[in-house]
């Protein structure tokens, strides 16, 4: 089954990332190539990708409703990878592993949001397990604004195995969560070999992840509102662990 990706920057992402197998442009019959879309088309064409004009209720049913802003890329499904791909793009890099790991999140919006500030911060990769929560679907891909296409992701089988086969590896699994047995987030040095776990909405991590981690840390507050929502938190700790890098890779002046 095909993929339909919408909007400005899912298709233009998915486009410059060139890692799927992209079929049709498509653009809605009566869209001027200016501006963003012309840079969309000029790289299709670049990349040989077919452009065709459309009616707009095409999109519309194509993106099942979802604001398309005119432009839908058909293509293959998301290129997965698998977890030693991961290792691999830390190690050459020659940096310690900065994972960011998914316990059955199933907003597309939340998964889109910390997938954009994975790739912000240079995450070396994400982990999804295959079954029960969201994966890399268009929604996904237009809630990160593109970003989860120059991402390493992996789906797999059992989260927990892969959690105790990572710290074999010296990776520090660092949840984050209310409750008891929690440390502040700012109590620890994320200076490390490191796999942040993010639980799911409302329910946060299962029993057993949440057991496999070594550390779990939680976000000190002040107001009112007891808790911040999996993509705020998990965004809030994955800019302090780069952080604790010395905003590592990063050149000032560069967005």
């Amino acid at each position: 089954m095909p993929d339909y990706l919408y909007g400005h920057w899912a298709v233009m992402e998915a486009l410059r990332a060139n890692r799927r197998h992209i079929e049709q442009l498509l653009l809605a019959d009566k869209t001027d190539d200016r501006g963003i879309i012309g840079e969309i088309v000029q790289i299709a064409h670049v990349r040989d990708v077919p452009v065709r004009r459309v009616p707009r209720t095409i999109l519309d049913d194509l993106a099942h409703g979802a604001n398309h802003q005119n432009t839908i890329l058909r293509t293959r499904g998301y290129a997965y990878v698998d977890v030693q791909d991961i290792l691999q793009t830390a190690a050459q890099r020659q940096e310690k592993p900065f994972i960011l790991i998914l316990d059955l999140l199933q907003d597309p919006q939340n998964v889109g949001s910390l997938m954009r500030v994975a790739d912000a911060v240079g995450v070396h990769g994400v982990i999804l397990q295959e079954r029960r929560g969201v994966g890399i679907t268009p929604s996904v891909v237009n809630a990160s604004s593109g970003a989860v296409e120059h991402l390493n992701v992996a789906q797999v089988t059992n989260l927990v195995n892969t959690m105790k086969d990572l710290k074999k590896q010296d990776i520090w699994m660092v949840g984050l969560d209310i409750g008891e047995n929690t440390q502040p987030l700012n109590s620890v040095n994320l200076d490390m070999g490191l796999g942040l776990v993010v639980g799911s909405e409302g329910d946060g991590m299962r029993r057993l992840v949440r057991e496999t981690c070594d550390l779990v840390l939680t976000l000190p507050m002040r107001g009112r509102v007891g808790s911040l929502n999996a993509a705020t938190a998990g965004s809030v700790a994955l800019y302090k662990a780069w952080e604790a890098r010395n905003w590592q890779g990063w050149k000032q002046g560069e967005s």
